[in-house]
């Protein structure tokens, strides 16, 4: 359940992998949760609490390795996997941080991971902004130490948690009605079955697509539609080619798109506040009649209370996960093919440590029986799309990236539709 992203730096005089790691050292300690571990209470006494820890060492979360080979984006990007799908270990704070020297062109690359409990995408991109020049949080004064609770702390924050949940009874009832809106009418039906959905290994692949934004939001506006929905006929698209080669033909496919309670949050709230939007896309028709459908879908399921839908998985996937069942039964779903994480990153060109970034690249990994998985990131004018494969379910990864590639490209070159055709979106 890691998450990552990859800077690239410029190569730029007087930066160094050196200066990087100097600049983290810097910039890390002010940021309370990266200094706290996570720690499960006796049955009973509430959920797992964050405590300090107190042999926190930046060396342990922080190391340097130099790109194979040629240093080209591939070897790079196979290092940063490496990183994000290395566990965490639960002894320590949930995150680390990659230094990637030798690359072409003397780049250096900065690969941040972090555990999903510890922060979601929105989190993520409030971490990125305190770690950048010119941070756009201040760093704030340090902190005293916060001492673990006592038994009896924890036994009454339980009691308290137990009278706020019977307090918001009715808020909660709501709660789950704008939940099953966002769930939409994929939820609780079956996906199409096919050979892109297999139990999952420990190994992973990915490749990434790199276009101008402007002509994908423009399209999506001609349409009625969001660079999400875009996005969700691009991909699906891409992945029914790679069935029909395949020799399977599929009608539509489900795509679970993680929906955040929250638009934005600082660097010291961080957490997972995420529901999910399950959106059934269609994959035959023509381009303009898909995004229509998908628009019409998402404008419908978008709820007014935005990540709801966790007030309904939230607590079905701890139960599974307490009776010793989320492993199996997230490798036998039959819910979604597909998942897809799109992030609105910074508009303006950011540096670190004195080097401007160049591009910055979303890593996720697959989950359970999902062969291939999605993760978007505008920034700077460019939106990066990153295909995440299990090679041993989804060999072809790149042949999947340049269908994305050419899908993406068939969209924004498809005119408007000439009768009801939405407008003002984005």
């Amino acid at each position: 359940m890691n998450v990552g992203a990859v800077l690239v730096l410029a190569g730029a005089t007087g930066t160094g992998p050196e200066h990087v790691e100097a600049a983290l050292a810097e910039r890390i300690g002010a940021i309370p949760r990266l200094g706290q571990r996570l720690v499960t209470p006796p049955w009973g006494l509430g959920r797992p609490y964050w405590v300090d820890d107190p042999a926190f060492e930046l060396a342990a979360h922080v190391s340097r390795v130099r790109c194979p080979g040629a240093g080209d984006d591939a070897a790079m990007l196979q290092v940063a996997v490496g990183a994000v799908t290395r566990p965490l270990p639960r002894s320590r704070p949930l995150w680390r941080a990659v230094v990637v020297s030798g690359l072409s062109d003397g780049r250096v690359a900065l690969v941040v991971v972090l555990h999903h409990v510890l922060a979601d995408g929105i989190g993520g991109l409030a971490v990125l902004a305190h770690l950048v020049d010119g941070q756009a949080e201040p760093l704030g004064m340090p902190r005293d130490p916060v001492p673990s609770p006592r038994a009896r702390d924890l036994v009454v924050d339980a009691a308290k948690e137990r009278v706020r949940l019977l307090r918001g009874a009715a808020s909660a009832l709501a709660q789950l009605r704008h939940g099953r809106v966002e769930l939409g009418r994929g939820g609780g039906q079956k996906a199409a079955r096919c050979s892109l959905n297999a139990p999952t290994g420990p190994r992973r692949q990915v490749a990434t697509v790199e276009v101008d934004l402007d002509p994908v939001r423009a399209a999506g506006r001609r349409h009625g539609a969001t660079v999400n929905d875009v996005l969700l006929v691009a991909l699906t698209g891409a992945m029914a080619c790679t069935l029909r080669r395949r020799g399977e033909h599929v009608e539509e496919l489900v795509v679970s798109v993680p929906v955040s309670a929250r638009a934005s949050t600082t660097s010291a709230d961080l957490g997972n506040q995420v529901g999910v939007m399950p959106v059934r896309v269609p994959v035959t028709g023509g381009v303009p009649e898909r995004i229509a459908q998908v628009a019409r879908a998402t404008r419908v399921q978008k709820s007014s209370s935005r990540g709801a839908s966790a007030a309904l998985v939230g607590p079905a996937f701890r139960l599974l996960a307490a009776v010793g069942l989320f492993r199996w039964a997230i490798d036998r779903q039959h819910l979604v093919n597909s998942f897809l994480t799109n992030l609105r990153g910074p508009s303006a060109e950011l540096a670190f440590a004195g080097a401007p970034i160049l591009r910055v690249v979303p890593i996720t990994v697959t989950a359970g029986n999902v062969g291939v998985a999605f993760a978007a990131l505008s920034y700077a004018g460019a939106l990066t799309v990153t295909v995440i494969t299990d090679p041993d379910v989804v060999p072809e990864t790149d042949a999947l990236a340049a269908e994305l590639r050419a899908e993406l490209r068939r969209i924004v070159e498809s005119p408007a539709r000439s009768v009801g055709t939405g407008q003002g979106r984005s």
